[in-house]
């Protein structure tokens, strides 16, 4: 089981941080390359444990829909969604928020860090497709991702 970890550290709060990657309108902005859309369950605002949304989404040149719930939830720590229903065979994603601080810039920020475990199907024709292109796929999509998140909380600080 593949096993992805991204670090991305946010000039914003914990807070900020943590309630802009639970917030479904953001997350369909942030995913318009793949036209991603909550089309059921919690469908705007922010997700809670507990809740689950259905996302159908334009992949690999299909259209696919996949559900995932809320499993574990400490706000402003972490939260964690795993696919109920989908593509994969499985995969828990945890994404979880730290207080840091940037030398660089001399400022207090957030380190976010997602950990994305998956399970391909198809044994292995799966794992070769992983080895191919779905890890990086999967990375790239993480990172673009975290990208416009660190980029919208940064923007909102500013406008404050």
């Amino acid at each position: 089981m593949p096993t992805l970890e991204i670090n991305t550290r946010i000039k914003a709060g914990l807070k900020t941080c943590f309630d802009l990657a639970r917030y479904i309108d953001f997350y369909q902005k942030s995913s318009e390359h793949s036209s991603e859309n909550a089309i059921a369950g919690k469908t705007s605002g922010l997700i809670e444990l507990g809740e689950w949304v259905t996302w159908e989404a334009w992949h690999f040149g299909i259209t696919q829909k996949l559900t995932s719930k809320i499993t574990e939830f400490e706000s402003p720590i972490y939260f964690v969604d795993e696919m109920v229903r989908g593509a994969f065979k499985s995969f828990k994603h945890k994404h979880i928020f730290k207080e840091s601080y940037d030398n660089k810039f001399d400022v207090h920020c957030t380190l976010l860090t997602d950990i994305f475990n998956f399970q391909s199907p198809f044994g292995v024709l799966g794992k070769l497709t992983n080895i191919i292109f779905l890890k990086r796929y999967m990375v790239n999509l993480l990172a673009t991702r975290n990208a416009l998140l660190r980029q919208k909380t940064e923007e909102l600080l500013k406008i404050k």
